[in-house]
């Protein structure tokens, strides 16, 4: 019974297109984003076709007017996102060929403090209040007020407004600001960039199951615990003295947990991801014969 409903549940969120149901995965939430990711996927490689011969100028106020589609005119973000980076790596080859536009070419004397700057502005709309989707909850919150009022209309959920831009501007920044790429650089970021997919996978699973039991068990506990593991409740408690998020009840199951994730991130890049984006590449190879 259990095999047949996820079956079910998977063959529904399968189907990148659908219209109703639930937009996750219910044994795995994370994975919302994966439709959505493919969705983005073709709006990117359509109009790579559509553009692919047009001119500079025109390609590029194109983009710019796709962005300006999937946030303003309709509640598409994660399209504007795609976009928003197709237009960043368009930019970017420009860049490498000098062969801007006369009027990014004339800030070129600015580009340190205009990268600082941008930088600056991404850490700050990185930090969006997003607990409710509610324009009022996010005009209350300290500092966002006059910022709310950016909010397109057409946007459900005001956060992916101020996170596209925020990411934006924060990938537009890290190849220019030479600590910033000394840092995503580094050896282990360089390895965490290897088994991300396997981490966004497994991640959400690890913190339902163990990581969940170990908050328990240091007191962070509701009523549901009470009822399901009534006996990991406080087995170790700790302090919650300090500020919220470096709480050592909080911090501390992290010990056991980060270690655990990365580990099992691992296996499932070997195992899983690297086997299939061979086996992938393979069948793409017998299509060429």
């Amino acid at each position: 019974m259990q095999y047949s409903r996820r079956y079910r549940e998977f063959k529904n969120f399968s189907f990148v297109f659908r219209q109703g149901g639930e937009a996750w995965f219910t044994y795995n939430f994370p994975t919302w984003s994966i439709p959505v990711e493919f969705r983005g996927s073709i709006i990117v490689y359509t109009s790579l076709l559509a553009l692919s011969r047009s001119t500079r100028d025109t390609r590029l106020w194109c983009q710019a007017g796709l962005m300006f589609y999937f946030m303003y005119v309709v509640d598409g973000f994660y399209g504007a996102m795609f976009v928003g980076g197709m237009l960043l790596c368009e930019l970017d080859l420009l860049s490498r060929n000098d062969h801007l536009p006369l009027i990014l070419t004339k800030l070129k004397p600015w580009k340190t403090a205009i990268f600082y700057l941008l930088f600056f502005i991404s850490v700050i709309l990185s930090g969006v209040p997003s607990h409710v989707p509610d324009v009022d909850y996010l005009r209350n919150a300290p500092g966002w007020y006059y910022l709310s009022f950016l909010k397109p209309e057409a946007l459900w959920d005001q956060k992916w407004f101020f996170l596209l831009w925020a990411g934006l501007f924060f990938v537009a920044c890290v190849p220019q600001i030479r600590w910033l790429k000394y840092f995503f650089e580094t050896s282990f970021n360089q390895y965490l960039g290897r088994i991300c997919f396997a981490l966004y996978l497994v991640h959400g699973p690890i913190l339902w199951t163990l990581g969940d039991r170990l908050y328990v068990a240091g007191g962070w506990y509701k009523e549901a615990h009470e009822l399901n593991i009534p006996e990991w409740i406080n087995v170790f408690p700790l302090s919650e003295a300090g500020p919220l998020g470096l709480e050592p009840r909080f911090l501390i199951p992290h010990l056991l947990i980060l270690p655990l994730t990365l580990w099992i991130s691992e296996i499932v890049t070997k195992l899983c991801d690297e086997p299939i984006v061979r086996f992938s590449r393979w069948m793409y190879e017998g299509t060429l014969i």
